[in-house]
């Protein structure tokens, strides 16, 4: 512990550090300010109500990633999600349009040239988005939109475009400017600050209305720290694989010879898996709202049998996070690219040929641990969500009714954890923060302080005061 904190404090001994640090910081808050600035013309209130109504469905996706400004319909209602999105589709372009794959070639130009793109096609989608959302709202019962009419249509679209774009800008800033990656600081921001309403329904559980006795509530902090615990464990582990350089004459001078390996990360989707997945899965439950969907009752049931919480909705989700992690996996990572660069320079992998021996070795060990990080993930989202909500064992055809008699109801029912103990959130909160934390560090360890983790006691550290 006193080294965590003569590494906190040495965060603020460096003065090009400490700048970032403040600077990340400020914008942090101004975003937060950004976050309590009403939409005009939404009775707030009425739509406070919808979401509360619609909890599981699309809406509490994107709400998620919004930072509950969606459900408040503020300015920065759109959130990151359109940025998110142009960036994915670019990704995807790359693979089957060759001036993009090109154009990611050719280092820092092609780079800017991607991201300006980014930017473009992120305008675009904040504009359809807030058509869309305008046009939803008008069409709702319940008199969410105060003076329905062109205007508020046009006044939306031009205050959560211009809300997703200055997102847009704070978090590049950030990443620029400040410590960490600003995009995913931002999302962390806007799932962290309901911390203290989680805390809160801790409180009111356990020491108010009764619900929960000291073994629930003992049993909730064991869970959440083992889950943290296995995060941090599966995001650090890799696969090396040892690669030798041969020795080559360049000149009068001799190059290679050495050791190195190719690091392959267990769960190199990071939560862009979970997030395919959960978005395509809550389309349906968002469908099922549909007034003529309700009318029809073989569509309605089929639905309802794929909503949260239902035995077929978890199998499909497990399905789709590991069919995702593998197509992730398949974009970001070329095996046979890899051998040609490494036989290009003169590497290869001990007791395996070159060329296309070594492009299968590698595919068929990325196969193994994409299996891994797939039953990761799956694992990480399932526990917290059957915790949360349950998984309704009884509903099943056949096995219902011994499942409703032998289950634990705490499995069936859940334990109705209203706060963002879910696998999706946890999974970035720590992730960003692992990610945040070793920039930092590799900061410090280049000026020659010490870190915050063991391993960085390999480099040695200094003190010194302000």
């Amino acid at each position: 512990m006193g080294r965590f904190f003569e590494a906190f404090a040495n965060i603020f001994r460096v003065p090009d550090l400490r700048k970032r640090l403040l600077f990340t910081l400020g914008l942090l808050a101004v975003y937060r300010l950004g976050s309590q600035i009403p939409t005009p013309g939404i009775n707030v209130q009425r739509l406070e109500d919808f979401f509360s109504s619609a909890q599981g469905s699309i809406f509490g996706f994107f709400d998620l990633f919004a930072g509950g400004n969606l459900r408040r319909l503020t300015i920065f209602a759109l959130g990151i999600m359109p940025y998110i999105t142009a960036s994915i589709i670019l990704q995807l372009l790359t693979v089957v349009v060759p001036t993009l794959e090109k154009l990611q070639k050719e280092g820092e130009l092609g780079r800017r040239k991607i991201t300006q793109w980014t930017r473009y096609l992120t305008i675009i989608l904040s504009i359809l988005q807030s058509f869309g959302i305008a046009q939803g709202l008008q069409t709702m019962q319940g008199g969410i939109v105060i003076n329905p009419g062109f205007g508020f249509v046009l006044l939306t679209i031009i205050s959560l475009t211009t809300g997703t774009a200055f997102i847009m800008w704070l978090g590049e800033q950030i990443s620029e400017r400040g410590v960490g990656n600003g995009m995913s600081l931002i999302i962390f921001t806007g799932i962290v600050v309901g911390l203290p309403r989680a805390i809160q329904n801790i409180y009111t559980n356990t020491f108010e209305t009764h619900e929960w006795g000291p073994l629930t509530l003992i049993s909730l902090m064991v869970m959440m720290i083992v889950v943290v615990a296995f995060i941090v464990l599966v995001e650090r582990g890799e696969r090396r694989i040892p690669v030798q350089y041969a020795k080559r004459v360049v000149g009068r001078r001799v190059m290679g010879g050495q050791s190195t390996h190719m690091p392959l990360k267990v769960n190199a989707g990071g939560v862009i898996p979970v997030i395919f997945a959960s978005s395509i899965l809550a389309f349906p439950q968002t469908l099922a709202t549909v007034p003529a969907v309700k009318n029809m009752a073989w569509l309605s049931s089929t639905l309802t049998s794929i909503q949260h919480g239902e035995p077929l909705y978890y199998v499909l989700f497990v399905a789709g996070i590991i069919f995702f992690c593998f197509f992730y996996v398949s974009i970001i990572f070329n095996p046979n690219e890899a051998a040609d660069n490494m036989r290009k320079y003169g590497g290869f992998i001990p007791g395996i040929r070159p060329g296309r021996n070594t492009a299968d070795y590698m595919n068929n060990i990325l196969t193994k641990i994409t299996v891994v990080g797939g039953i990761y993930l799956s694992i990480l989202c399932l526990i917290p969500d059957i915790m949360i909500s349950g998984i309704k064992l009884n509903h099943l055809p056949l096995l219902g009714n011994w499942m409703d008699r032998v289950a634990p109801r705490f499995l069936i029912e859940g334990l109705n954890v209203q706060f963002y103990f879910g696998g999706t959130s946890l999974l970035i909160v720590v992730g960003v923060a692992m990610d945040t934390i070793n920039q930092i560090e590799a900061q410090l360890i280049m000026r020659h302080y010490e870190g915050f983790t063991p391993r960085s006691g390999r480099i040695r550290g200094r003190r010194s005061t302000f």
